[in-house]
């Protein structure tokens, strides 16, 4: 006997709920590392209160002269409806029930939906010592393979040191120099860095597909089309050339298309000098020297946050690389399906080429996270699932409340859980690890992945407030009193 345990809502504080308990056997048979079959055999007993639920559902839907809407005795319905149609609402309303307690009764981890096919249902007419058989089915489905993961006691990763050099304040001074800085009409070339602003005209073949007029693009930034900023470099105002470039978007994009682009202006930004005047206009310090000062400490805090994307992803790296992650075929093939019926690219054999890879790529890294935090044992908290779920709400520029109904109508909080607790597995993950700079010194990651002993403290804290808040709930429900003889005890 297990108890079956299903998701559900709950606070800090709040008592688990008490859910019914499932027997059924079943054996599972390995496909491939990535699939497996389930064998599973349900008992009439276990069945017994679906088929009960069958007979109450159908008595609420039929109308039977000399008997109430939903009070219909099985025996009429067997008569009007017929047993068949009542077992096979029994086993439709019962078959995920058995198949979840199923994978978890045999520490399966699914990535997909099974393919599942009934082999036996219960006999369709009573015997006289009142035994109905049993429901039998089988269920292929890709599950997590079992990889292992290497010793990260043995792994070291290499960061870039903190120094801050001259030229990183310089080049920070002049990104804040840039923000004041204005455009002026040049009359000359256009070189890197320049504002060029554009008439584009896009044809394939006879037919023109696009063209957009007045627009403002800086050379050297290569977020339009590739190769146009090799185009209108050399280009001056009122000049036109051509080039082709694959299009970017719209109907057509990944064509090859003819370019023609014309420059109506050529503009250049000028800085304004850095002295202290700039100094009172771009900040709150009075000279040059202090404003140089606070980027220099900026840089440094930056250099030291990338110090720990860095050391992440250096992890990843290494755990991947030396890790052999089998990969679900299926799961990449619905995947990529669902991706290019999306946007409508069903037929793009390129394009499917390269989502593929990607989603092997992503699956591939959520394997190894998965692993990785069973391993560590990784425990995500409700403060942690919030403040990942109001993060992401502002990326997405909606209300945090709005946004985790939404997740939560969807049921996609079990994803973000998951999302999280991959995020804490890379992070805890760093502390076994051995992190150095290029000159072998140890690096101090702490302030950004946290320690051991914080996360030991927030789990006693987090206790502590659960037994607080029982406490007062059992206060509140007042003094309990015994039930009288006889009387089963009420929780």
């Amino acid at each position: 006997m297990r108890a079956v345990r299903r998701a559900s809502r709950r606070t800090a504080g709040a008592r688990p709920i008490q859910l019914e308990t499932i027997e059924v056997k079943s054996a599972v048979e390995t496909l491939e590392p990535t699939k497996v079959k389930l064998t599973v055999e349900v008992t009439y007993d276990e069945l017994k209160p679906s088929i009960e639920h069958a007979y109450k559902h159908i008595a609420e839907q039929v109308n039977v002269p000399g008997f109430r809407r939903g009070k219909v005795p099985p025996r009429i319905i067997d008569q009007r409806v017929g047993r068949p149609a009542v077992i096979e609402h029994a086993v439709n309303e019962g078959l995920s029930r058995f198949y979840a307690n199923a994978v978890r009764d045999n520490n399966l981890r699914p990535l997909g939906q099974p393919d599942v096919e009934v082999t036996k249902v219960p006999g369709l007419e009573p015997t006289p010592a009142g035994e109905e058989g049993e429901l039998h089915f089988t269920a292929e489905v890709e599950v997590r393979p079992e990889i292992a993961l290497p010793d990260l006691s043995g792994i070291t990763v290499t960061v870039d040191g903190l120094e801050v050099s001259d030229e990183d304040v310089e080049g920070r001074l002049d990104a804040l120099r840039a923000r004041f800085g204005t455009l002026v009409g040049v009359d000359r070339p256009a070189a890197e860095g320049d504002f060029v602003v554009i008439d584009l005209t896009a044809t394939i073949g006879d037919e023109q597909v696009d063209q957009a007029g007045g627009v403002s693009y800086q050379i050297g930034s290569g977020n339009m089309l590739e190769g146009l900023d090799e185009a209108l470099t050399g280009l001056s105002a009122g000049e036109t050339t051509t080039f082709e470039a694959p299009l970017a978007g719209g109907e057509r994009a990944g064509e090859t298309a003819q370019i023609t682009v014309t420059a109506t202006s050529v503009k250049e930004r000028q800085l304004p000098e850095a002295d202290d005047d700039f100094a009172q206009l771009a900040s709150e310090f009075d000279t040059l020297e202090e404003l140089k000062a606070d980027l220099r400490e900026q840089a440094a805090r930056i250099k030291a946050q990338n110090q720990a994307v860095q050391a992440r992803d250096l992890l990843l790296e290494q755990l991947t690389g030396g890790t052999e992650v089998p990969i679900p075929n299926g799961v990449v093939e619905a995947e990529v399906h669902r991706h290019l019926e999306s946007e409508g690219r069903l037929e793009d054999d390129t394009h499917r080429a390269e989502v593929d890879e990607a989603t092997r790529d992503a699956l591939r890294n959520q394997i190894l996270l998965d692993t990785l935090a069973e391993a560590l044992e990784i425990k995500v908290s409700q403060q942690e699932l919030i403040d990942y779920l109001v993060n992401a709400s502002q990326q997405y520029g909606m209300d945090a409340n709005t946004f985790i109904q939404t997740l939560d109508q969807q049921g996609q909080i079990p994803s973000m859980v998951a999302e999280v607790a991959r995020s804490k597995a890379l992070a805890v993950g760093l502390r076994r690890v051995t992190v150095t700079d290029g000159e072998g010194n140890a690096v101090d990651l702490k302030e950004f992945i946290g320690s051991d002993e914080e996360d030991a403290a927030a789990e006693a804290a987090a206790s502590a407030i659960a037994s607080v808040t029982d406490a007062a709930a059992t206060d509140e429900a007042g003094e309990l009193t015994a039930p009288e003889a006889g009387e089963p005890a009420k929780a």
